[in-house]
């Protein structure tokens, strides 16, 4: 499996990549945000490390243009650790963020579980009203028409469909889309279901509703 390294600091990034080859993954280095998203379309990856902090684009920048068009999983490896960079983050799209220093086992194992949740999804189609997900394609179609969803915004919404007409809180989402090793604040889930209803629209085929002092509920039309 690729994974791409964005990493502006040359010994970070060849720490980093020697973590990685003794794990047995392939590694391809970028040490700018510009050449890091020309490397992301170009060898569409398996996974992406990104710093935050980098000449030309910084890391979120890079996070939220890659979302506009891929689902390529994300972790944030970064100095940056206050309360705000993380929700930026993660509400920018990132499936996961490490903040340095960290344990190179704990980097290992966090980047399977991110993998783990990206590749390893049942095959299995899921419908809500004229909306179709696709978990082994990784695909949703709305009235025939392909929706495009982050990774993190595409477990949340199997969640949902699993479950319509459920009231589930911002607890629940996070642990069952996301395994419950998922190390964020549950602001960034608000952040998510707001972008996915703008995903839906107002077709009127399916809602997720918010539901006052418990979570929310998707209903299916």
């Amino acid at each position: 499996m690729k994974i791409l390294v964005i990493e502006d600091e040359p010994r970070i990034a060849e720490l980093i990549g020697r973590y990685l080859e003794r794990a047995g993954y392939g590694v391809h280095l970028a040490t700018d945000g510009l050449s890091g998203l020309a490397m992301a379309r170009e060898l569409n990856p398996d996974l992406i490390l990104l710093d935050i902090v980098m000449p030309g684009l910084n890391g979120h920048e890079v996070c939220e243009r890659l979302r506009r068009e891929s689902s390529v999983p994300i972790i944030m490896l970064t100095a940056r650790g206050s309360r705000d960079d993380k929700l930026r983050g993660l509400s920018g799209g990132a499936d996961d963020y490490i903040v340095k220093p960290y344990d190179p086992e704990e980097l290992i194992v966090r980047i399977r579980a991110v993998l783990r949740r990206s590749k390893g999804t049942q095959q299995q189609v899921l419908t809500c009203g004229s909306l179709e997900l696709h978990e082994s394609e990784q695909s949703v179609y709305l009235q025939g028409a392909a929706l495009s969803l982050s990774h993190a915004q595409f477990s949340i919404l199997a969640v949902f469909m699993r479950h319509p007409g459920t009231v589930l809180s911002r607890a629940q989402i996070i642990d069952r889309a996301f395994g419950g090793d998922y190390d964020a604040y549950e602001r960034a889930i608000d952040t998510h279901i707001r972008r996915l209803r703008k995903s839906l629209g107002d077709r009127g085929v399916s809602s997720i509703e918010t539901v006052y002092g418990a979570g929310y509920r998707m209903r299916c039309h």
